[in-house]
């Protein structure tokens, strides 16, 4: 028996295959978009893949399971609360299946989501691992509000905090203190708030250390869960449908991207995403472009900026990082939207100033300074008294709260969101100066708040 992990760091996600090396079976759990590295893996070690296993209708990452298998015949199982569109075996508490000497059997968890599973995993009698989905990750627990409005079953926030209390403590923690804990995410996720950097656990390591599992009331953990999520992005709602109805396949749905010719004209105020770095961008762009840089977050920014309802051109340094931001935008099932990605900008008219950063430390009353970071943040770890709050996924809708009688700074914990968000302000507020605070923001804050 092999288990392995596959880490997109982007998204913060973790997927499985566990393959029997006596019956040269693979069987997948939560698999990302695009398949190949599990057909890689596969064929290296001289396998079938024989299931695909979704824990639940994913919010934050596109799966690949429908065109895994229509590619190799292998069955999908998936619970049966999920109302699945496609064809597929459901998988639910009392449900089992083997491979060589490896038996999966399911648990239903609902917390996270009302139709959440998870796997235990048992060689020869004896249970090994359970794979978690979103339900118990490493240092955390799921959150439970992401789908009263999205999915074949909708819940409440508070109804689904209490399933996961139970779920936790029912179902998972009297699984065997060696038994290894695979969840789907690590830190960095949106799913969860405070997600250990760890990438596997135990439940013996978990009941002891996993704040959410010490001894906690009902309504307690409840009001602890509920307390300070962060953020839901714009797409994990269209994410959850289209995990739900099952993605187009991968490779051709990239290639139809439209890549334009350096220099094409662009649709008259359609949105655009110009990925180059912000010295770039600054120095000259489409007048109302959204400064989303290429980075290791690109895909959630982009997601959380940017409506599934919405199209728009995106713009790249050079032909590689055009193709590889068209994989990112795959990854969150955006791709379809794109209505064009080409290398440079059609256009230059449009600069944004340079902030005199010493002119600002020394008055910093007379600029709007603009806190773009999560409510959270500006609340625990202030950094300019008087600021105004107001969180970059939100700041296209609430742009004109913002003061105009003074230049306007933003800022946000490192320089990266402050990129996009001073380019969305700028846009907003035609007429009014609007500055970067960048990376120099960091010479601000206390050395604990400097992340």
């Amino acid at each position: 028996m092999k288990i392995e992990q596959f880490e997109d760091k982007g998204l913060a996600h973790f997927s499985y295959a566990i393959l029997s090396e006596c019956a040269r079976e693979v069987v997948l759990i939560d698999p990302a978009r695009n398949p190949q590295p599990y057909y890689d893996y596969a064929q290296v070690n001289a396998a079938k893949i024989v299931a695909v296993i979704e824990t639940h209708p994913h919010a934050d990452f596109v799966s690949s399971h429908l065109e895994i298998a229509q590619a190799t015949g292998a069955v999908i199982r998936v619970s049966k609360l999920l109302g699945a569109d496609y064809a597929h075996e459901a998988f639910d508490e009392g449900d089992a299946f083997t491979s060589g000497k490896l038996t999966f059997r399911a648990l239903n968890t609902p917390g996270h989501s009302p139709d959440s599973i998870s796997i235990v995993l048992a060689r020869e009698g004896q249970d090994v691992a359970v794979f978690t989905g979103d339900t118990l990750f490493i240092g955390d627990v799921g959150r439970p509000d992401l789908r009263e409005k999205a999915g074949n079953t909708t819940a409440k926030r508070e109804e689904l905090a209490r399933q996961l209390y139970h779920s936790l403590r029912e179902k998972l923690l009297p699984l065997a203190a060696a038994v290894l804990v695979y969840p789907a995410h690590g830190a960095g996720s949106l799913c969860g708030k405070a997600l250990s950097g760890a990438n596997s656990s135990t439940i013996g390591t978990e009941k002891t250390g996993n704040p959410m599992l010490r001894p906690l009331g009902e309504e307690a953990f409840i009001k602890e869960l509920l307390a300070d999520q962060p953020f839901i992005p714009k797409y994990f709602g269209y994410d959850v449908a289209l995990n739900k109805a099952g993605a187009p396949a991968y490779a051709p749905s990239v290639q139809r991207v439209p890549r334009l010719a350096a220099g094409t004209a662009l649709a008259a105020g359609a949105v655009v995403i110009d990925a180059r770095p912000e010295a770039v961008f600054k120095k000259g762009h489409v007048a109302g472009a959204i400064n989303i840089q290429q980075g290791g977050k690109f895909e959630t920014w982009l997601g959380s900026i940017v409506g599934p309802e919405e199209s728009f051109y995106l713009l790249a340094t050079d032909a590689a990082t055009r193709e590889d931001l068209i994989q990112k935008t795959a990854k969150i099932g955006y791709e379809p939207l794109l209505a064009g990605a080409l290398v440079g900008t059609p256009a230059t008219g449009a600069t944004m100033p340079v902030l005199d950063v010493e002119q600002f430390r020394q008055h910093p009353e007379r600029y709007t300074i603009v806190d773009i970071r999560n409510p959270v943040e500006h609340r625990d770890e202030p950094i300019f008294t008087g600021s105004l709050s107001i969180p970059l996924p939100e700041l296209r809708e609430r742009a004109p709260e913002i003061p105009t009688g003074k230049p306007v700074v933003v800022h946000c914990a490192g320089g990266y969101r402050s990129a996009a968000g001073s380019s969305i302000v700028a846009a907003a507020l035609p007429g009014t100066e609007v500055l970067d605070l960048g990376e120099a923001v960091k010479s601000f804050q206390p050395a604990t708040a400097a992340h």
